[in-house]
């Protein structure tokens, strides 16, 4: 008895890497995905931007963490402005079909890059491109599908033993930008969330991912160059500092906030600007890197599921054919879309489908992965709810359907809590049970996870 004990502690040891202790193992890679030819640049609507430079390149970036269950879960980082529906059912279905990687195993996050090329059908409402321009987006498109499957596998072939540790920073960077939008603005509320959580994957001594996030636009940039604006001066930055490493930016709840000061129509200060604004929030990281942190245990318990998002009626068919002679460009395009609805539908939908993923890391984090533009306001009601030490919101997850206002916002108004809507191709603002239905949800999948 006592051999037979020793021999499951000895095959135990090694499955674990060598430690009776070690409960993680990763894998981590990146995969290149700055385009090799003029490709229209996303995130502006209006004339379309045809890039024409490239300040630096872009990237995916994956890391695949296996718990002592077995079970894998990844999760990639993309300097792009979002994904859509289409894009995340071939995505995912490529990841569960190839790689056995089942969808609440796999979150999605994009920084909501504005110097990145346009790809499929994301934000297509903004965009009305020549028969040329179309052809180049969908060449990037195949592209950077092929990139996913990719950084994906290889992340999963790169596994191997690791320890994970999680803590804080702050940064100074981001601004209310509703609040800064003119003097009729200044009355409303403020709120930004400075956190910068950063957790740390180490084999032996080597540092060999770093992940943080910040809630903040990435719009500091705006000209005709392709780069990952100040997440990707930061990324860079950080893995200038430790070699061998990869740093992956994660977009947290930065639908109302941007970088501030911005400059426009100077490209080399603007450059500047959101270089130095990439130092800031790499300094805050490397702070957060050389103080203790606090080990994650395992294992990774996931859930994912879906509530709906109710939205308010519509403007009725007889209005929108009465206005859009009158109408160009994108708003235009806006009322044909709602007038093909009425058509095709009976009338424009009154609700949208609005995934929600939790991660949890043992008792020691909760990772909570929200769909869409959120609002500070979701960052900060669920850090005081459920942890300010202990819980990381990220929005832009899973599809780029719309701004996901807070109760405060969609009652302030304005772009990110009403007229926002139609350029996702939303007949009207949410209903002011909006915030209700997602904490209703996170509190169920936490439930699920503990």
């Amino acid at each position: 008895m006592p051999n037979t004990r020793i021999q499951l502690l000895f095959s135990a040891w090694l499955c674990l890497g060598g430690s009776l202790f070690a409960a993680w193992q990763a894998g981590v890679a990146k995969a290149d995905i700055t385009p090799t030819e003029p490709v229209p640049l996303a995130g502006y609507g209006g004339k379309t931007r045809m890039s024409q430079r490239v300040e630096h390149p872009i990237w995916l970036k994956a890391i695949a963490l296996r718990d002592d269950t077995g079970s894998t879960s990844v999760l990639v980082t993309a300097d792009l402005v979002g994904l859509s529906d289409k894009m995340i059912a071939i995505i995912a279905g490529n990841a569960e079909k190839k790689h056995g990687i089942p969808r609440e195993r796999l979150i999605l996050n994009t920084s909501h890059n504005h110097s990145c090329p346009v790809t499929e059908d994301v934000l297509w409402l903004y965009y009305e491109f020549t028969h040329e321009e179309a052809a180049a987006r969908d060449r990037y498109t195949a592209f950077v599908y092929a990139k996913y499957d990719e950084v994906i596998g290889a992340a999963i072939a790169a596994i191997q033993p690791a320890e994970l540790a999680f803590e804080q920073g702050l940064a100074g960077v981001a601004v209310n930008r509703r609040r800064s939008r003119g003097p009729e603005s200044r009355s409303l509320d403020g709120q930004v969330d400075q956190d910068v959580p950063v957790i740390a994957v180490k084999s032996g001594p080597n540092l060999r991912a770093i992940l943080f996030g910040y809630s903040c636009h990435t719009t500091a940039l705006g000209g005709l160059s392709i780069n990952g604006d100040y997440a990707g001066f930061a990324q860079i930055e950080l893995e200038k500092a430790h070699p061998g490493s990869v740093a992956m930016f994660v977009q947290n709840c930065g639908g109302d906030a941007n970088a501030l000061p911005r400059i426009r129509g100077r490209d080399a200060e603007a450059t500047t600007l959101a270089s130095m604004y990439g130092h800031i929030l790499a300094e805050s990281v490397q702070q957060v890197l050389a103080a203790p942190m606090k080990p994650l245990s395992g294992p990774l318990r996931v859930a994912m599921d879906q509530t709906e998002l109710l939205l308010q009626p519509g403007l009725p068919l007889e209005e929108l054919q009465q206005r859009l002679p009158n109408l160009t460009g994108m708003p235009r395009r806006e009322f044909e879309h709602f007038i093909r609805q009425y058509d095709t539908l009976g009338s424009p939908p009154d609700r949208v489908r609005y995934p929600i993923q939790v991660w949890r890391f043992g008792p020691e984090l909760t990772y909570i992965a929200l769909t869409g533009e959120t609002v500070v306001d979701y960052s900060l009601n669920f850090k005081a709810t459920h942890g300010w030490n202990s819980t990381w919101v990220s929005g832009y997850n899973n599809d780029l359907l719309s701004y996901v206002p807070s109760l405060r916002v969609l009652k302030e108004g304005g772009y990110e809590g009403t007229t926002g809507m139609y350029e996702y191709g939303h007949r009207a603002s949410y209903t002011e049970n909006v915030e209700e239905r997602i904490t209703t949800k996170v509190k169920e999948l936490l439930e699920k996870v503990r």
